[in-house]
């Protein structure tokens, strides 16, 4: 039987790029102000010059497309479903948005595909989208342990920190597992291939989701075990061994970032209608 290859991986990637180079805090805050962006923001014109500019950032990475690649199309997948189904409980919300009607196809008394509708369904789709790149961008070029450092400095209490350190550290490691049981499996005569029907595939990947479940809580349980032998937790502070200072690009990137947002803030505040519609 021929095994399954899978080349993916959601972790940090040390390419020397000015990304990496620049602070913890900068980035996550570079996160969390384009997460805002998103959310405020119905215009498709702002939406698309985001997408361009994450996939900018994402090359300015030096990250290998390989890396990501698997994860770029599952998202697609799932993004093109939600949009496939918001239309079939909703068919007419892109015409109240909109506030006008152009059918451009009749399937059923209920079922319309207007021209608002996917103008909303495409709007809202590369809505979701936008945030894909940025995302990914934060992963690769942050260390868990600078991350950790990062958000404590901000007032975040250490032991939070600590644990969001610990859950991005061990993400690669979960990854591995999985491609490990999913080989022993399949030697063992477990096909997942497409040649095996959809629910006999389900059931047998059920079979990797258990092991991988067992095997990750054992690690938990061994982790915390050594971190309270270790006294973790018993001062009310801690020192970080990779806080790195703010530098003036730094604070170049977050007074840009502030800049950027108030005019998004502004620009949706200025504006009458939800969604931008041109035609």
């Amino acid at each position: 039987m021929k095994t399954n290859k899978i080349k993916f991986g959601i972790s940090y990637i040390n390419t020397g790029s000015p990304l990496h180079k620049l602070n913890g805090i900068t980035k996550f805050v570079l996160f969390m102000a384009w997460v805002t962006m998103v959310l405020i923001t119905f215009d498709i014109r702002i939406i698309t010059a985001m997408i361009a500019l994450g996939f900018a950032l994402l090359k300015l990475s030096g990250v290998p497309f390989s890396n990501y690649k698997t994860l770029m199309t599952g998202t697609v997948t799932v993004l093109l479903l939600n949009a496939l189904f918001m239309y079939l409980i909703a068919p007419q919300q892109g015409t109240e948005y909109m506030g006008s009607e152009t059918v451009l196809l009749a399937l059923t008394s209920h079922y319309t595909l207007t021209q608002e509708t996917l103008f909303y369904l495409l709007t809202v789709t590369l809505k979701y989208f936008s945030m894909f790149p940025i995302a990914l961008v934060f992963v690769f070029t942050t260390h868990p342990t600078e991350f950790s450092a990062s958000l404590n400095r901000l007032g975040v209490p250490y032991r939070i920190a600590y644990a969001v350190s610990l859950t991005l550290r061990y993400l690669p490691e979960v990854t591995k597992d999985f491609i490990n049981i999913m080989h022993a499996q399949q030697a063992r005569g477990v096909d997942i291939s497409k040649n095996a029907p959809v629910f006999t595939r389900l059931k047998n990947v059920a079979k990797i989701l258990g092991p991988l479940i067992f095997s990750s809580l054992d690690r938990a349980d061994v982790i915390s075990n050594a971190m309270t032998l270790r006294g973790f937790g018993r001062h009310n502070k801690r020192t970080w061994y990779s806080l790195k200072p703010m530098q003036s690009v730094d604070y170049m990137v977050l007074t840009t970032i502030a800049l950027v947002l108030a005019g998004g803030f502004w620009l949706r505040h200025q504006s009458d209608q939800l969604f931008w519609y041109p035609f």
